[in-house]
């Protein structure tokens, strides 16, 4: 019987806390936090008021794209032999050495 009312009193003090919970005032949730204003963008620097000229290109119009050099990976595959892929790779790198002489004559310019 002890037992019994050791339950009794747990399931009633339970219930009181319960009913205490509901009788309590809830809070109001708080308000959102206001958002900050919009940040104006910075006036314009005197540096955006001045116009700017395209650059010309110092390239000049003869440079053209690069070359078909011979000795492209298809061209040594079915080159007959190795004498024959020798001479396509001597090919390609003197056509390679005089691009690149243009090419550094025409850097030598626009610096």
């Amino acid at each position: 019987m002890t037992a019994r009312k050791a339950v009794l009193a747990l399931a009633v003090l339970a219930l009181a806390g319960c009913d205490h919970l509901r009788d309590a005032k809830v809070a109001p949730a708080p308000a959102p936090a206001a958002e900050a204003p919009p940040v104006a963008p910075p006036p314009p620097t005197a540096s955006a008021a001045v116009p700017v000229q395209p650059q010309r290109s110092c390239v000049p119009r003869g440079v053209g794209p690069a070359p078909r050099y011979p000795d492209s990976d298809a061209a040594l595959r079915n080159a007959a032999g190795a004498a024959d892929r020798y001479q396509l790779m001597a090919a390609g790198r003197l056509m390679r050495q005089r691009r690149l002489a243009e090419l550094e004559r025409v850097l030598a310019g626009c610096r």
